[in-house]
């Protein structure tokens, strides 16, 4: 139990705790949410954590009707429809996706409507079908119906990764497998990962001191329609369901201005306003540009430099890296800290000294460049079975790395190796010790009411992989991927192995952790010369994972909901059976009917732009390979000294901890620290400057002054900006850009695009030569190099 002190009063109670204990970075199951000890509840047990007492009931309906057939045909009716929608969205430039905070509104009404008008009555099914008795309206629409329509949402809706594969694999490299392969490759992805989730809940789901902050956010929202006059909250000012519809709206109206009127708030370079523009026509040379003026663009600018700039007004760019209402404040720091020493101090040094070349290629892109500082071009390596052209290579250059990519490879070398020391070290002996049994201390009330209904069995959740496992077998087997079984078993191992320390920091921060740099250097480097192999193995191992940790945040909300775990195993399963042969039919239809699909000129914008960058990722990874990266002699050979850091880095400050067990070094965390800057790019410094400054507002300031007002409307508000911005971009997508081909074309949407770093043509501090700022393969073997 943590150090407790600075009592706090709530509803004329005081609660002792510390921030800074309850936020110990050392250890996650000693208080990752501001603790208070189970005595201050005599009256009435709740969870010791404020946040959670925030944002859960604390009490539980057992006979509530949550298996409904009003909750199965709204549900799979809005996921159908939310996932074929989303397909279609997904192959357009730009994209806008329908999220599952949408359906969770759209459900509501519905849901109501449903109680309302449909008869109250019962029918009895046939003996022959088993002779049980169903009703088309048990009674109001409650909450656990509403959350398992949530969960269908947040499991089925969003694209599955494999649609990458597929798209890449028909279109980019004209290879047609056909249905059967797509949903092989689909489900196989999908499900596995929801078989993870189960086999882990006991670690990640069970212990009451992992809080998933996302989860809060929802179960606020649906306390808040369902019911709010049922929850313990301070009693004044307005309900909280009356706040959410006010800042929703207002929410709501505001995105029109910086999401379509008057962009130029949005991305908010005031600074390089200031500094003199590009002409309009973007046609001038290098030699006209000003360097000053280019290097105050690369640092101030929001769009391809380094975010300097403070302001944002766009709620879409404060919580591009997550809602800073939700994310605990310590996190905040962390992932903040971790951007701002890779992105704007080890970034710049490098990129000002022109380490690995970087001055010859522009800031903020997340591209590869050839030596002489072009976009590489891929075509120009490629034979015409797909396989790489080593004599073309070795003439025309080796892959250069962005500055972005440059900072982005280094933190996720090192992470990959820390996160699994520092679980070892931190949490090695809690966690073998949850396997057999969990600590009673951990069981809050949450855990307690949750017993009144029956556990799922882990055979079930293992049965899940077993059987997907076979699945993908026969999707790699049955078809020529040129995968080996042994290639897919370590492809889901690696999920399986990272499962836990990911789960540990999503848990507790909110951010998720991806596997994308491993999952393309390993399969680059057993399966060299084969894109399609990197590919297949890629989305085994990336969609795994994250799928695994989306399905165990649905698990925690179903655990505070109160939902029967067996209810929440079917929702989740067969949602997300049926949204895999929805987006596969949808993209089979898309294909077969739409011209020129992928193309840049498709005049309905169909132009497949996430497609296209995971195409050249598997030439690069599995044609090129990252033994021409990473191995002897290639320009990026010392980064691999950066994994060894990271298993290195936890030892010394764990060792110290042990020694002075009261330093202050024991509030760091470099796993959450490490996984800050994961989501740059795309992610600029805007980004996370403006989640930080916000972050501090809310959850440092308002809560250490106002915990009233905070624990009561923290997390509505956060539901609400949400919302509100989610469902104004929508309309605007789809009332206005859908139907026009560029936006307004006035002053306020064209100031960014006029200055440099928001110029159609990146530029780089330096010019290359003409004949390259590096030789080639070819030339340094001539010369008696490599």
């Amino acid at each position: 139990m943590a150090h407790f002190a600075n009592p706090v009063v709530v509803d004329d109670k005081t609660f002792a705790y510390d921030e800074r204990d309850a936020y110990a970075m050392g250890n996650f199951h000693a208080g990752l949410a501001t603790e208070a000890t189970m005595d201050d509840y005599a009256d009435e047990e709740d969870s010791p954590y404020e946040e959670v007492r925030a944002s859960v009931s604390n009490t539980d309906d057992p006979d509530m009707p949550v298996n409904t057939l009003r909750m199965w045909t709204i549900g799979l009716l809005l996921t159908v429809l939310g996932a074929g929608m989303n397909t279609f969205f997904i192959f357009r430039n730009p994209f806008r996706l329908i999220v599952s905070y949408a359906i969770l509104l759209i459900a509501f009404p519905i849901g109501r409507l449903a109680a309302y008008s449909l008869p109250i009555r019962r029918w009895k099914l046939p003996k022959w079908l088993g002779g049980l008795y169903f009703s088309l309206n048990p009674g109001p629409f409650n909450i656990k119906e509403h959350v398992c329509i949530y969960m269908m949402a947040n499991a089925a809706i969003y694209p599955t990764y494999a649609m990458n594969t597929i798209v890449t694999i028909e279109h980019y490299y004209n290879i047609h497998w056909g249905t059967g392969f797509n949903l092989c490759l689909a489900l196989s992805t999908q499900i596995t990962g929801f078989g993870y989730a189960g086999i882990f809940r006991r670690l990640l789901i069970w212990p009451a001191s992992l809080i998933w902050p996302a989860t809060l956010v929802t179960s606020t929202l649906l306390n808040t329609l369902h019911a709010e006059e049922d929850f313990r909250s301070p009693s004044s000012g307005i309900s909280r369901y009356k706040w959410f519809l006010w800042v929703g709206g207002a929410a709501f109206v505001w995105h029109w201005l910086p999401g379509y009127l008057f962009q130029g708030l949005s991305y908010f370079s005031f600074i390089c306003w200031f500094a003199p523009s590009t002409p309009s026509d973007l046609s001038y040379t290098f030699a006209h540009m000003s360097v000053d003026n280019l290097i105050v663009n690369q640092l101030f600018g929001t769009q391809r430099g380094l975010g300097l700039s403070v302001l944002t007004f766009d709620w879409t760019q404060i919580s591009w890296v997550g809602s800073p209402l939700m994310i605990p404040w310590w996190a905040e720091v962390h992932i903040f800290l971790g951007f701002a020493l890779f992105w704007w101090v080890v970034q710049p040094i490098m990129y000002y000294t022109n380490s690995f070349w970087m001055a010859y290629m522009p800031m903020g892109q997340a591209s590869t460049y050839d030596r002489f500082g072009n976009v590489y071009n891929v075509s120009r390596v490629l034979t015409p079975d797909i396989t790489l052209n080593l004599t073309a290579y070795e003439e025309y250059s080796q892959l250069y790395l962005s500055p972005s990519y440059v900072a982005f490879y280094l933190v996720t070398f090192a992470i990959s190796t820390c996160i699994l020391t520092h679980t070892a070290l931190y949490h090695g002996k809690t966690l073998w010790n949850s396997f057999r049994n969990i600590d009673p201390e951990e069981e809050d009330i949450h855990a307690k009411l949750m017993k009144a209904y029956p556990e799922v069995p882990t055979l079930w959740y293992w049965g899940v992989v077993v059987v997907f496992f076979v699945v993908a077998c026969a999707a790699v087997q049955a078809w020529p991927t040129k995968v080996p079984v042994y290639s897919l078993f370590l492809a889901l191992a690696l999920p399986a192995v990272y499962m836990l320390p990911a789960g540990l920091i999503f848990a507790v921060t909110g951010q998720a952790l991806s596997l994308n740099v491993l999952a393309q250097i390993i399969p680059g480097s057993l399966l060299p010369g084969n894109p399609i192999a990197n590919m297949v193995f890629k989305c085994y191992a990336i969609e795994t994972l994250y799928s695994a940790q989306l399905f165990t945040q649905d698990l925690k909300l179903g655990h505070y909901i109160k939902v029967p775990p067996r209810t929440t195993f079917l929702v989740q399963l067969i949602a997300s059976f049926i949204s895999v042969i929805t987006q596969v039919g949808v993209k089979n239809w898309i294909f077969s009917v739409v011209p020129d699909m992928c193309s840049p000129t498709q005049k309905d914008s169909l132009t497949c732009p996430r497609n296209l960058v995971y195409f050249n990722a598997s030439a690069i990874w599995g044609l090129v390979g990252p033994s021409q990266l990473f191995g002897p002699g290639a320009p990026y050979n010392v980064f691999l000294w950066a994994l060894l850091a990271g298993a290195i880095a936890p030892f010394p400050l764990w060792y110290y901890q042990r020694r002075v067990p009261n330093t202050r070094l024991k509030y760091i965390n470099l796993p959450v620290m490490l996984n800050g800057p994961s989501a740059a790019p795309p992610a600029m410094g805007i980004n996370y400057i403006s989640f930080f400054v916000v972050g501090f507002v809310f959850q440092r300031l308002i809560r250490k002054r106002n915990f009233q007002w905070w624990s009561k409307y923290n997390y509505i508000t956060s539901a609400a900006l949400d919302a509100g911005t989610t469902i104004s971009v929508l309309v605007i997508f789809l009332a206005v850009q859908l139907h026009q081909s560029e936006d307004l074309q006035w002053w306020g949407n064209l100031l960014n695009s006029r200055t440099i770093d928001g110029a159609a043509i990146p530029r780089a501090l330096k010019q290359a030569p003409i004949e390259g700022f590096a030789p080639s393969i070819a030339q340094l073997r001539a010369a008696g190099g490599r």
